[in-house]
C-alpha cells in the first residue's frame, strides 16, 4: 500500500513520537489528520511546535481514544491508521493500572472496531519491547516469548493480542510494530535520556538514576517514524508483529557516561531509591533482532549501532540545550 496519496490517521498525534510522525507523513506526501487528546487548553502539545515546513498541512482532531465515537468520528475517510495513543510511563502503572487498561487496551479496541466500520485499508499498532521483559536470548527476536513485568507493558501485550486477533477474525489488514526504547527530541523527561540530558543542560552535576545494570537498544526518533511508514506500506507486514530497533545494546550507566561527553560535562551518578522498580519488575536487558523487519521492509535505521547511536545523542543534547527547549521541562524534579 502506497501511502503518500492516502488519508492517515495519526492517533497520539500529540506526543513524542507521534508528532514526529505527523511529520514525516506530511513530508511523504500524505494527507494527515492528527487525532490529539482533549484538553481545555486547546493544546496539540508536541504539534504545537512542529517544524515550520509543515505547520498547516495537517488537521487536527481533538477527541479521546477512550471514546468509540469520538474514534468513529476523526476515522472517517481515512484508507490507514497509524495508532500511537497510549500511557506509557511505567513508574505512573503502578500507581494507576486501571487508567492503563481503559487507555491501551479498550482504546486500541476502539481503534480496532471503528477501522472495521471504516473499511480501513491499513492499520498499524504500536506496541513495546517491554512486552517481552528481560531478554531470554539476544537478539531478541519476535519469537521470543512475552513476560509483562509491568502493568504498563501487561496492557500493550493485551493491545496487541487485540489487535492480532481483529487480524484472524475478521481479516483486518493490522501490522504491529515494536519499536524498541525510542529517544530524541521532545521527549518526556520521564525517559531515561531526557533525564540526564536535561539535569545536566540545569547545570546539575551530580546526577540523579535509578538502576544502572540494564542495557537498552536506544532508537532514534526519526528512525522510528521512518518505520512506521515503512511497516504501513509493507503488504507482508499486515498480520505480523516486527521489531525495529538500532541493533545496539548499552546499559544506562554508559549511555549517561556517553552523554555527559557529549555535553562536555563532568558528572557523578547519585542512586535515587525513588527511581528504581520493584526488583522483579525492572527489565535487565533488551536488545533488538531486526532481521524480520530488514526483510519485510528493508529496515536499515540511520542511526544504527554505536556510532549512529552518538550521533542521536548528540543532536537530542542540542535540542534540549536549547533555553525555549529547555524551559518545557522541569529538570529539578523527577517525572514518574
Amino acid at each position: 500500500m502506497d501511502i503518500s496519496n492516502s488519508k492517515v490517521l495519526v492517533t497520539g498525534a500529540d506526543g513524542f513520537i507521534g508528532s514526529h510522525l505527523v511529520e514525516a507523513l506530511v513530508r511523504h506526501g500524505s494527507d494527515v489528520r492528527a487525532f490529539v487528546c482533549y484538553n481545555s487548553f486547546n493544546s496539540w502539545g508536541w504539534l504545537d511546535h512542529a517544524d515550520a515546513d509543515v505547520l498547516g498541512r495537517f488537521d487536527v482532531v481533538a477527541g479521546d481514544v477512550r471514546d468509540p465515537h469520538a474514534v468513529d468520528a476523526a476515522m472517517q475517510g481515512c484508507d490507514a491508521v497509524l495508532h500511537l495513543a497510549a500511557l506509557i510511563a511505567i513508574p505512573f502503572s503502578y500507581q494507576a493500572p486501571d487508567a492503563y487498561v481503559q487507555t491501551n487496551v479498550t482504546g486500541t479496541l476502539n481503534v480496532l472496531q471503528a477501522a472495521r466500520r471504516n473499511d480501513v485499508a491499513r492499520v498499524v499498532c504500536t506496541s513495546t519491547s517491554e512486552t517481552y521483559g528481560t531478554a531470554q536470548f539476544v537478539p531478541i527476536t519476535e519469537d521470543h516469548p512475552l513476560n509483562a513485568q509491568s502493568p504498563y507493558a501487561a496492557t500493550k501485550v493485551g493491545a496487541d493480542q487485540m489487535a492480532l486477533s481483529f487480524h484472524q477474525s475478521f481479516d483486518l489488514p493490522v501490522a504491529v510494530l515494536r519499536p524498541f526504547n525510542t529517544y530524541g527530541p521532545r521527549q518526556s523527561a520521564r525517559a531515561v535520556i531526557p533525564t540526564i540530558v536535561t539535569q545536566i543542560a540545569g547545570g546539575s552535576r551530580q546526577i540523579r538514576l535509578g538502576a544502572l545494570a540494564p542495557t537498552r537498544d536506544f532508537s532514534f526518533v526519526h528512525d522510528v517514524a521512518q518505520g512506521f511508514i515503512q511497516a504501513a506500506e509493507c503488504d507482508a507486514a499486515v498480520g505480523q508483529v516486527t521489531n525495529i530497533g538500532a541493533g545496539f545494546e548499552i546499559s544506562i550507566g554508559d549511555t549517561a557516561a556517553a552523554i555527559a561527553e557529549a555535553m562536555g560535562a563532568e558528572v557523578e551518578i547519585v542512586q535515587d531509591d525513588a527511581r528504581l522498580r520493584p526488583a522483579a519488575s525492572e527489565v535487565e536487558r533488551l536488545f533488538a533482532g531486526t532481521d524480520k523487519a530488514r526483510r519485510l521492509f528493508g529496515w536499515n535505521p540511520a542511526h544504527g549501532g554505536r556510532a549512529g547511536f552518538l550521533r542521536g545523542l548528540a543532536k537530542t543534547a542540542e535540542w534540549f540545550q536549547d533555553p525555549a527547549n529547555l524551559a518545557v521541562y522541569k529538570a529539578d524534579r523527577y517525572n514518574i
